[in-house]
């Protein structure tokens, strides 16, 4: 409820916030917030930022006056720990030393990623060991000032969230690239929206400035409205002017980065426990499973056991980024191993473990843990079945396999669902990706009794007749808050029937008579299925719907009739349609009310 009178409650919002963090702050739900965000005109989803006006306006519906954070009070929020940095907490405080910083370079498509890398990597490598890069390991190291920079370059912030997700932390700093021409755009939002919610520090590449089109100023105002204030405007955020292609600004890009490294806590204890994180992983056909992993604690040496997700092996040989054989690694270094038994998934951390035994003792554990997760009785079940097992006492969590266009449309959506699992009900998302809906994802929902969510994507057609002869049930969805409503009301047992349309028929328009009473008749043919005098009826010219309504008669030579089937002529009136042509098609359909399926 809004209350716009005088007794309005005063609260403090960051410069950008996210629609859940408004929603958290304002004791209101989001998609309350998402909708009131529609009623403004603005559209944005649950993890999108919006700026400190809109956010205002926002509250200020909803009984609430919004001031802006001081930066003191913004210095408060610590944020997530990942897993290893809450390990390495353990260690003794005297043991810790300084560790080289790593970064990942994050931005949106053709803005330079990868031109920046290859700037930066052979910037170092010109200094005598031209070549010397013999293959690729998804991370490499480069020296500046006597100090050392570990680069990641991984696929963007897809991979940067899949490492956040398995409770990792790959990078220290992130290094957003954005193109002076262009400015910023939806990746580059979505890129600073990933990098936030790790809560890792942002240094601004503004890339291209050697272009006649190029509006620095534009870029950096476009930065402030997503919450990154340039240190030029007395913000707390280093934006580095250059050109990766001409490779000019590289040197002040990397003096940002030791500056920024000195001000944050990067530090490890080489002599501690062996912790790291998983950045790529492949099955090579001479050399067997190869995995790139980045140490973040500890001493890793070839000979030790590591566990990384649900696999393990003894180190039987070490490589750095140069592809030259090594046999101990320190903090902060990428390393390629081989000798594990299967291919870990990126972002997995990795531990080393004292024996073979134990280590497999140890992911037999987790195996077990996940088969059971996922196993259940093949039955097909669809969201108002649901409410019945679980008054039945027979279910007590609603499983999905959520499939959507994009990773920037994937993540919310799984947000949101894991924040509505909190009831009696629990939601558990067996598996969560981009891309159509195909057989693999039907066959998981069989095995495990789940229902498809689909958003903006469609089902193959090999997936549709496997989901039928499965008795699977496939939800397609084009806005968040329609899929999001419609898991709530299957929780609370309030599913509504859908409708479903089913066309039963078509016939060609021979000729079009007048009738004095009834106007325009269409002289039709059925060429297959029935037309009905119940059921209701497209005009299609050219393929294109010129009309769509019910039947107002339905004639077969004089008599008025309820059907007419394929092959037999018929005469067809509308209502409020008599622009009739020779050659039109009608396509006769029914819509039922049916189960939600």
């Amino acid at each position: 409820m809004s209350d716009n009178g005088s007794h309005l409650k005063t609260i403090e919002l960051p410069p950008a916030i996210t629609v859940r963090e408004l929603a958290q702050i304002i004791g209101s739900s989001p998609i309350e917030i998402i909708k009131n965000l529609m009623a403004n005109g603005v559209m944005a989803n649950i993890n999108q930022q919006i700026d400190f006006d809109t956010a205002a306006v926002v509250a200020a519906e909803m009984g609430f006056e919004a001031t802006l954070e001081t930066p003191e009070t913004m210095e408060d929020d610590q944020g997530e720990i990942p897993l290893w940095r809450r390990l390495i907490a353990d260690e003794n405080q005297r043991d810790l030393v300084n560790r080289p910083p790593v970064v990942t370079i994050l931005g949106h498509v053709d803005h330079g990623k990868t031109t920046l890398l290859d700037a930066i990597r052979h910037t170092n490598v010109a200094e005598g060991e031209a070549g010397g890069i013999t293959q690729h390991i998804g991370a490499y190291q480069v020296e500046h000032n006597g100090r050392t920079i570990t680069f990641l370059d991984t696929p963007g912030h897809a991979a940067f969230t899949a490492m956040r997700a398995r409770g990792a932390q790959g990078a220290d700093i992130v290094v957003l690239v954005v193109a002076a021409d262009d400015g910023v755009m939806p990746q580059t939002r979505e890129a600073v929206a990933h990098a936030k919610a790790a809560h890792v520090p942002i240094i601004v590449a503004i890339n291209k400035v050697d272009k006649a089109n190029a509006d620095k100023e534009r870029v950096m105002q476009q930065l402030a409205e997503n919450g990154l204030v340039s240190d030029e405007w007395d913000g707390d955020t280093i934006m580095v002017p250059m050109s990766a292609k001409k490779r000019l600004g590289i040197e002040d890009l990397l003096e940002a980065i030791l500056l920024v490294a000195d001000n944050t806590d990067i530090r490890a204890n080489p002599k501690g426990r062996v912790i790291g994180t998983v950045i790529e992983a492949e099955r090579d056909r001479t050399k067997g499973v190869m995995a790139t992993l980045l140490i973040q604690n500890g001493t890793l040496k070839v000979g030790d056991v590591v566990v990384a997700g649900s696999t393990y092996g003894r180190l039987k040989a070490m490589f750095d980024y140069r592809g030259r054989k090594i046999h101990k690694a320190t903090p902060s270094t990428p390393v390629s191993v081989m000798g594990l038994s299967e291919v870990p998934a990126a972002g997995d951390v990795f531990l080393m473990i004292e024996n073979e035994r134990d280590a497999k003792t140890m992911v037999q554990e987790r195996v077990q843990a996940e088969h059971e997760s996922q196993t259940a009785a093949k039955s097909g079940v669809t969201l108002e079945q649901l409410f019945d097992r679980f008054q039945a006492g027979e279910v007590r969590e609603l499983r999905l396999i959520v499939k959507a266009d994009v990773q920037g449309s994937l993540e919310p959506i799984i947000s949101s669902l894991q924040d509505m699992s909190k009831g009696e009900i629990s939601i558990n998302i067996l598996y969560a990706e981009t891309g159509n809906i195909g057989e693999n994802d039907i066959m998981l929902a069989s095995a495990s009794d789940a229902i498809v969510i689909g958003f903006s994507v469609q089902p193959d057609s090999a997936a549709r007749r496997l989901a039928e002869s499965e008795g699977v049930s496939i939800r397609l969805y084009d806005i968040i808050y329609r899929l999001t409503e419609d898991i709530e009301k299957a929780l609370k047992g309030m599913l509504a029937p859908e409708e479903k349309e089913t066309v039963i028929g078509h016939a060609d328009v021979r000729a079009v008579f007048h009738i004095s009473k009834l106007g325009n008749i269409a002289g039709c043919r059925v060429t297959d299925g029935e037309l009905r005098r119940n059921a209701r009826m497209r005009v299609l010219r050219a393929g294109q719907v010129i009309f769509e309504g019910p039947i107002s008669s339905l004639k077969h030579l004089t008599e008025d009739v309820r059907e007419v089937r394929t092959g037999f002529e018929c005469g067809v009136g509308f209502k409020n349609f008599s622009e009739f042509q020779a050659g039109d098609t009608l396509e006769c359909y029914i819509v039922e009310k049916v189960a939600v399926t």
